[in-house]
């Protein structure tokens, strides 16, 4: 009996002990859904919006999508945000279902900003314990003759561990290139643009320097789909000069120092986009020209759809074409109306050629090398992470493309 006895006082501790157990994870599971219920801000990106040299624009996503949104600024690197001289601005709050339910949106702008200025700055509901930490950022300087900035595509993962290489290449990216003034990614964000665990993950990974450094996106085949691309441009706030009849935030064109950017997006309205492209090529007093956009004119292989754009690359003197989609690199010599522009034949001032790139991928997929084409004059798959930095100075343009561990793979140098 006192055995029977002693066994059934264990078997009482054992089941209040797994009781207990239980009760904690229950509290844990619902504090957990607590603090995501609330307006603490993540997937916090910046980017350009109207002028490089006075502004900056912001986006971030909170839990509850009832929140209010806030951002401060104040000049210098010390977040005295108490203080009068904290520049206050109210974002613009919207709402997006998610497959996880529905978020809140919030985008904000501020102006009048002092150029070749450090700034901090903070985002959140104004409720203690709802802003993001402090972050710098400097505003770019009047009628500089340089810039630098990085490029990279494809990051287009669905895993944790995907997006884990993809901070991985933008470290190495930063490390090479420190002084970067910005980033333009060409599209494919992430495999389904409908997976919200991914986008976090991808900014997640990557909010060390996207949190203070402007990301700057191109429509990939995977950001829209059939003529939806919501969770793609809920994530960012940019220019609105874009070509009618295309997404808000698909299209649109930026300056930062001596360089002009045009933004397209392969996957709808391409030919209004053409109407537009020519205005704004021939609106910009700026003397280099780079194009971004996702599928490649001249890659891997080509895409017919956009023959009229490479006209117009052509009439308006383009310099650069920055592509995706191939997961692969190739670089094409200087291209004019369609053929190889002899080296040394273009006296200075005549249209030199474009020169057409693609990064490879800078996350976790690669696709086997295509067939050399006679555009090429570098194609190879080394099924690496890999990125790039663009630095131009007075009239030298450096391009350097380098792998996720740093070795230097391709360069050239463009000149006016």
């Amino acid at each position: 009996m006192k055995d029977l006895k002693t066994v059934l006082i264990i078997g009482i501790i054992i089941l209040v002990l797994f009781v207990a157990a239980v009760a904690l994870e229950w509290l844990k599971s619902g504090r957990t859904a607590e603090n995501l219920s609330s307006g603490i801000p993540y997937n916090l990106v910046t980017t350009f919006k109207s002028d490089a040299e006075n502004g900056r624009a912001f986006t971030w996503y909170t839990e509850d999508s009832g929140a209010a949104g806030l951002l401060q600024v104040v000049i210098g690197g010390k977040a005295a945000f108490d203080e009068e001289a904290v520049i206050k601005v109210e974002a613009d709050n919207t709402v997006i279902k998610t497959d996880k339910g529905s978020r809140g949106v919030h985008k904000a702008e501020v102006s009048g900003l002092e150029a070749g200025t450090l700034y901090t700055y903070r985002v959140g509901t104004g409720n203690v314990g709802e802003w993001s930490a402090a972050v710098q950022f400097t505003t770019a300087k009047v009628d500089s003759d340089s810039v630098t900035f990085i490029n990279v595509t494809d990051s287009q993962g669905v895993t944790a561990a995907d997006f884990d290489i993809w901070g991985k290449t933008l470290n190495k990216a930063f490390q090479t290139f420190p002084s970067a003034q910005f980033i333009v990614h060409n599209g494919d964000f992430t495999e389904t643009p409908g997976d919200s665990a991914a986008w976090d993950s991808l900014f997640s990974n990557a909010e060390r320097w996207i949190s203070g450094i402007p990301l700057m996106p191109v429509t990939g085949n995977h950001d829209e789909i059939d003529g939806q691309a919501a969770e793609f441009t809920s994530h960012f706030n940019l220019p609105g000069n874009g070509a009618k009849g295309s997404i808000a935030g698909t299209s649109y064109s930026f300056n930062y120092g001596p360089v002009h950017v045009t933004v397209l997006n392969t996957e709808s309205n391409l030919k209004k986009q053409a109407d537009w492209l020519k205005k704004d090529l021939a609106g910009t007093d700026k003397p280099w020209k780079i194009v971004a956009m996702h599928r490649p004119a001249y890659g891997g292989n080509t895409y017919k759809k956009v023959e009229d754009w490479t006209v117009i690359f052509d009439k308006y003197q383009v310099d650069l074409v920055l592509q995706g989609h191939n997961h692969e690199y190739s670089r094409s010599y200087p291209l004019l109306d369609g053929a190889i522009v002899p080296e040394g034949e273009k006296p200075v001032g005549a249209a030199r050629g474009t020169v057409y790139v693609v990064t490879n991928a800078s996350g976790s997929k690669f696709n086997e090398k295509k067939e050399d084409q006679f555009y090429h004059k570098v194609h190879f798959q080394n099924n690496q992470p890999m990125f790039a930095g663009i630095s131009v100075s007075g009239r030298m343009l450096s391009f350097e493309a380098y792998d996720i561990d740093g070795n230097k793979l391709d360069e050239f140098i463009l000149t006016h």
